[in-house]
């Protein structure tokens, strides 16, 4: 059997690149799981896509994969990675692993190797350490869901 992750094709881009296409795919999945599937009412277009770079997975031009990855000093102290999500109909393939690795491997290429920040549902916590973050602050409530902050640093 095929390994899913070695037919996803990563694109990386500022927003200014982003074609109206991948713009509207990124805002979809990000509404079709933070806002319908985990039910939250939040504004998810928060201002921050616009100094962003964007992390995107495709398999066979459908949008798998995204994680949001923003400088330090724009949002936390350190360089951070954040609207980490998966299509539903692609989970359970490890695929939100091969979206943080890149993810993680794209921020030490763009901002040097240096402590990355995340801010994490908790139910994920377990997910994030196996990728090397410790949680840095006590739980907090974002829109109705807990999270924590995670740092890791550099290997």
């Amino acid at each position: 059997m095929e390994d899913i992750n070695q037919t996803i094709e990563w694109k990386l881009k500022t927003f200014d690149t982003l074609t109206p296409h991948e713009l509207y795919n990124v805002l979809r999945l990000r509404s079709e799981v933070f806002v319908v599937e985990q039910n939250c009412v939040f504004l998810d277009m928060d201002n921050k896509d616009q100094f962003s770079y964007h992390c995107m997975g495709f398999i066979n031009e459908q949008l798998v994969a995204y994680t949001r990855l923003i400088a330090p000093g724009k949002v936390y102290q350190f360089m951070s990675i954040g609207r980490v999500v998966t299509a539903p109909n692609f989970r359970k393939q490890k695929i939100g692993r091969a979206l943080m690795l890149h993810s993680i491997a794209s921020c030490y290429e763009l901002f040097g190797k240096a402590p990355i920040q995340i801010g994490a549902q908790l139910y994920l916590k377990q997910f994030y350490e196996s990728l090397g973050f410790v949680q840095s602050s006590d739980v907090y409530d974002e829109d109705g869901i807990d999270h924590i902050e995670m740092i890791k640093q550099p290997d």
